[in-house]
């Protein structure tokens, strides 16, 4: 089947990728409780046939397709889990479990990649290699599911691996790309000071660990601007500041401290992590408390492959005439899409999904998160086209 024929299928097949992310966008589920997701992806890409279909994890799928000629395995995925977001959109086909909300694009990454699915069976006969599609549950929520199915052995013979994202941010009709890291290491703090609680009017028989607290806050925010080289991105963000109860008349035992830590540099990520220690535990000694410290490394920046990024975005240059390629910046986001290109040489792109004038301007895990429909197509596309590209020896 020429590339023509395959671009006029696509058409085609955008329809039941649409009917397939309105029914994946109703009925949302959380990480690692995708079951009705995986089970109805399970008898989507069954009734296609010619697939070896597996469930590497309780809620993933796998899907391989073996081409008729010799080429390259290539792996392409997406990611099945909702948020635990109550969804404002009004659309008629909004979220009927209560709470949970396909607020990032999921919905749309799942649908997609069947539709790829359903085409290249198509090409089977022409097709080159072998293609591996990859249903992959709970990216939102670390340790994630990408590094469940690597230890499940869903990369065995892939050469090379390739994912996408339907971005708010970038406008319907530009392909983000970029070389080397496109998103960033993203980890996680949580701090606990322990003081001596008592009374409001004797603060000076106390160990007051909101004073403490604050002072740690303070400290914690002069990381990035004096211990971090002024070209190295980083970004640490307190997000959590807990203690006392109702009574206003008394000093708290404990406070609890929280945040995240976003950064490129391996080398900068231990520098941050350690300064964390440091500026907890001396400042609460220095007060007479006591600061634990709990940091946890979250997904690793997802670096993309200069070899394959090159094939991709001449890919795109070639057959998205109507669209725009932008090289862009790295994003301080993080995606456990790395658990994959850790593993194999891979590629990370962003398509544009946002429309002003269609009033789809709201971010990421908004309540009133949607996505131009029409980037479905683009998705679709993209998938197709790259891997019959890359597949080629």
């Amino acid at each position: 089947m020429e590339n023509v024929t395959v671009l006029q299928r696509i058409e085609e097949v955008f329809q039941d990728v649409i009917e397939w992310r309105r029914y994946l966008h109703q009925h949302p589920e959380l990480s690692f409780q995708e079951y009705n997701t995986a089970q109805y992806v399970y008898d989507v890409l069954e009734s296609f046939g010619s697939l070896e279909l597996s469930r590497p994890t309780k809620t993933s799928v796998v899907a391989r397709l073996k081409g008729a000629k010799p080429g390259k395995v290539i792996a392409i995925r997406a990611d099945m889990d909702a948020l635990p977001i109550k969804e404002a959109t009004e659309l008629p086909f909004a979220s009927e479990n209560d709470g949970v909300m396909h607020a990032c694009g999921h919905d749309g990454h799942t649908s997609m990649l069947l539709g790829a699915a359903k085409l290249l069976i198509e090409q089977k006969e022409s097709l080159s290699g072998e293609i591996v599609f990859i249903f992959q549950h709970a990216e939102e929520l670390p340790p994630g599911g990408a590094i469940e199915m690597v230890a499940a052995g869903v990369l065995e013979g892939v050469d090379q691996v390739v994912g996408i994202h339907l971005m708010t941010t970038i406008p319907y009709g530009s392909i983000g790309i970029r070389k080397g890291a496109i998103t960033s290491n993203s980890d996680i703090f949580e701090i606990t000071v322990q003081g001596k609680g008592g009374h409001s009017s004797t603060p000076e028989l106390t160990i007051d660990p909101l004073a403490t607290g604050a002072q740690i806050v303070t400290g914690l925010n002069h990381i990035v601007s004096r211990s971090v080289a002024p070209l190295d991105a980083a970004v640490v963000s307190v997000t959590k500041f807990q203690a006392g109860g109702q009574a206003l008349n008394v000093i708290p035992d404990c406070v609890e401290i929280g945040g995240s830590v976003r950064v490129f540099s391996q080398s900068t990520r231990e520098l941050i992590k350690n300064r964390i220690t440091d500026i907890a535990e001396g400042i609460a000694k220095s007060n007479g408390a006591v600061a634990t410290v709990n940091y946890t490394y979250g997904y690793n920046s997802v670096v993309n492959d200069i070899e394959v990024t090159e094939e991709i975005a001449n890919m795109i240059e070639e057959h998205f005439t109507e669209h725009h390629l932008d090289w862009v910046d790295p994003m301080l986001g993080g995606e456990d899409f790395s658990a994959f290109s850790d593993e194999k040489p891979g590629c990370y792109v962003m398509i544009g999904a946002g429309n002003k004038e269609k009033g789809i301007t709201y971010p990421h895990h908004h309540p009133k998160f949607d996505i131009d429909e029409n980037a479905l197509k683009d998705g679709l596309k993209f998938h197709v086209l790259t891997a019959l590209t890359l597949t080629k020896d």
